[in-house]
């Protein structure tokens, strides 16, 4: 293979194309394209239809007018050669003029007979009818006295006449009388109504457009202004959604505004996460900042060290824990609660192996838990660790589904009980207090129902103690409200 020169450049990469993908219309734009496309069908189909009517009325009426000078031309007589004797006086004058338009023709097996009118043109010839049978047809094709092609519709009329001749036996004389009339009538009659039929309804159209236009403007006219509620959310103008909107649009409020607020409590928790966090270390290090300071021994020194670093260490990890908890997500996947609690469960029942707890469960299979795994699990273990603490032997779990609104997610109540020594009426709220336990002697920081309540509030739910009715212990009973 010849190498490629030292100079020679290389060869251009292939510009990528740019994929331009096309803006989607607005909803307005959509709904009156939509609504205009159609309105325009509808129009054109009333209108077909209403032609297609009025044709019919036209030839209808054209066949009973043709019919009438029919039986006019009926009541021919005849002479005793069989020739036909018309009316003296023709049921329309323009069957004297010729080339009017209107036409008779009176057939016999001998010969015919034809109307004035019929002088010129060059009408289309029809055949003997059985007496009785009547034909309407056209538009058959004519040449008109100026020679001008046309078109004609045709009424047909089998008779038989019968008379008296002189003594003679009577005579039956079958004919057929053709009446003929031009189309250019019914043509003008047609012209007109939908001259005034296509204006009418293109003006009807018009005004349903421009009805139509403002009906959509109106109806979408709370979609701009959540919008501009949004925008002023935005800005910080408004703290959020106003309650002022369509049936409809609830729920998207709703949950804009739960949005809104989860967000700022979250925002508001890591802050205040922090600045408890900040504030808990200050101790520790202004003990260890005095300890140098004192030139203390080195024994004492790695004895004061070691313990300020193990609460440091207890404040950190407690803190980053609420930190975790603070960031729930607003609308999370259903849990299971059943793996969970068996998970916590058993190793619990490790830790207290010696008192020999017996943990139950009552949980609803349809039970869900919608948030965060870290949430419930912190709530299972706190409630669960707290009923195994105070147990004697046994322990309840007790979970079921909560009230639930129409469209929205079910509620969830988790239920503990124990048989342990219960909680008395007067200290549940001293016990619920951030740091007390409610035994001294009993090795405990005093968080764990804190946190327990951190979570529920975050929920937006509810913490009760009372005193377990199936135990005789303490019950600690929560329920979350439904979502969105």
């Amino acid at each position: 293979m010849t190498p490629a020169p030292a100079d020679a450049k290389p060869a251009a990469a292939p510009r990528a194309r740019r994929l331009r993908i096309a803006q989607p219309r607005s909803l307005q734009s959509r709904q009156l394209w939509a609504a205009s496309l159609g309105l325009i069908a509808f129009l054109a189909l009333a209108g077909s239809a209403l032609d297609r009517a009025f044709q019919s009325a036209a030839q209808s009426g054209m066949r009973e007018r043709l019919h009438s000078y029919a039986l006019a031309y009926a009541n021919s007589d005849f002479a005793r050669d069989g020739s036909v004797i018309p009316p003296w006086d023709p049921p329309d004058p323009r069957f004297k003029r010729p080339g009017s338009g209107l036409y008779a023709q009176i057939l016999l097996d001998t010969g015919r007979w034809e109307s004035d009118s019929t002088q010129g043109p060059h009408l289309p010839d029809g055949g003997m009818l059985a007496p009785g049978r009547q034909v309407f047809e056209g538009p058959l094709p004519v040449t008109r006295i100026d020679g001008q092609p046309g078109e004609v519709y045709r009424y047909g009329y089998g008779l038989v006449w019968s008379g008296n001749g002189d003594g003679e036996s009577d005579r039956e004389i079958p004919y057929t009388v053709y009446i003929l009339e031009d189309t250019t009538g019914l043509g003008r009659q047609v012209a007109v109504f939908r001259a005034a039929l296509w204006r009418y309804l293109g003006g009807a159209g018009v005004v349903l457009l421009l009805l139509q236009m403002l009906v959509l403007r109106w109806s979408l006219r709370p979609l701009r202004d959540v919008i501009d509620e949004l925008k002023r959310v935005q800005s910080g103008a408004a703290a959020g959604m106003s309650e002022a909107h369509p049936r409809e649009l609830e729920p998207l409020t709703d949950s804009i505004n739960a949005f809104i607020q989860s967000e700022r409590e979250n925002l508001e928790r890591q802050r205040n996460t922090l600045a408890d966090l900040a504030h808990s270390l200050k101790t520790p290090l202004a003990v260890l900042r005095s300890r140098l300071d004192a030139d203390t021994g080195e024994v004492e020194l790695r004895e004061e060290l070691d313990g300020q670093l193990r609460r440091m260490n207890d404040l950190v990890s407690y803190q980053l824990a609420r930190a975790a908890r603070s960031g729930h997500q607003l609308f999370a996947a259903p849990i299971e609660i059943e793996p969970q609690a068996e998970q916590i469960v058993l190793g619990l029942e490790k830790v207290y192996a010696a008192k020999g707890v017996l943990c139950e469960f009552e949980i609803a299979p349809e039970a869900r838990f919608h948030g965060e795994t870290g949430d419930l699990q912190e709530l299972l273990g706190n409630l669960l660790e707290n009923a195994f603490k105070w147990a004697r032997s046994r322990v309840l779990l007790t979970v079921a589904g909560g009230a639930q609104a129409p469209g929205r997610r079910p509620g969830l109540v988790i239920t503990v009980d124990d048989d342990g020594p219960g909680i008395a009426a007067d200290r549940i709220a001293y016990v619920l207090q951030r740091g007390v336990r409610g035994d001294e002697r009993v090795q405990g920081h005093g968080i764990g129902l804190s946190i327990v309540q951190d979570i529920i509030k975050s929920y937006r739910g509810e913490l009760r103690v009372s005193r377990s009715q199936e135990l005789g212990g303490a019950r600690f009973e929560v329920e979350l409200p439904g979502g969105l």
